[in-house]
């Protein structure tokens, strides 16, 4: 259930949500775990930046960027320096914006595994969810590694995966992986429309969980009765604390309130000579 000011009765004229967000938003507001927002602004934040993770995954995925473990990682050396552990550290002098956009653009210049795709992704969709300015702000000197490396993502854990939504992070792993080839011990990825996943290790690209854990079970130690599973834990960028960095140009929506109900319909957008 999804409460504002504490009430859970919030109404969206028809057009005010995309079909995507629609669905991301019936999901929180139908399940019986509270999600509290301290304003309408923050929610539809939310929504908004769990689309362009949607969006930013489905890019990646067709970017040609290739696989490839920490060992033989590559990147655009143009716009980032390459660490002896495989991360991606920014090159002084350029903007923290071009250099994710580049990887985009740029995909055959780069290779890396399932967890720094997912984090590409994360900035990706921040830096088409905040004003580009203060994305260069925050992520001045920005470093490219796992998503457990990235606290500046500010990733909030959360358990029980059947309440992840559309742009959550997840991870199937594969207990009897082979330990000489430590890039089938499990998957990174994101969860999509229509129940599917997007995972940039193996070839899989956008897929169902189902063919996710058939690949991983290609790929166990001889013998093995161990099937891959999904699990438990996920985990999402903190949206309220990036909800302060919009950018001022994004629509502002009309909010009214009527007893215990919330309104909200299509409003504005601000003249960009402003």
């Amino acid at each position: 259930m999804i409460l504002i000011e504490g009430t859970s009765k919030i109404a969206f004229e028809e057009g005010t949500l995309s079909e995507l967000e629609l669905t991301i938003y019936q999901k929180k507001q139908n399940s019986p775990i509270e999600y509290r927002y301290d304003s309408v602004y923050t929610l539809l934040f939310e929504l908004y930046m769990r689309k362009q993770i949607a969006e930013s995954a489905k890019e990646l995925s067709k970017a040609g960027v290739y696989f490839a473990d920490f060992k033989k990682t590559l990147c655009n050396p143009m716009y980032w320096h390459l660490t002896n552990h495989g991360r991606f550290q920014l090159n002084s002098g350029f903007a923290p914006q071009d250099a994710i956009r580049d990887i985009f653009t740029n995909g055959s210049s780069y290779a890396f595994e399932c967890s720094m795709a997912v984090v590409v992704v994360l900035y990706k969709a921040l830096l088409e969810s905040i004003d580009p300015r203060q994305f260069d702000i925050l992520f001045a000197d920005l470093l490219l590694f796992d998503w457990h490396s990235n606290s500046k993502l500010h990733l909030i854990d959360r358990t029980y995966n059947e309440e992840a939504v559309i742009g959550d992070v997840l991870y199937f792993e594969n207990p009897d992986f082979v330990h000489s080839v430590p890039w089938w011990k499990g998957e990174n990825v994101i969860l999509m429309e229509n129940d599917l996943f997007y995972g940039h290790g193996h070839g899989l690209g956008i897929t169902s969980g189902e063919q996710v854990i058939k690949v991983l079970n290609k790929n166990r130690l001889l013998g093995s009765t161990k099937s891959a599973f999904l699990t438990d834990r996920y985990v999402h960028p903190d949206f309220s604390y990036f909800a302060e960095f919009q950018h001022r140009l994004r629509e502002k929506p009309i909010i009214a309130k009527v007893g215990d109900w919330i309104y909200v319909r299509k409003g504005w957008i601000i003249n960009k000579t402003c």
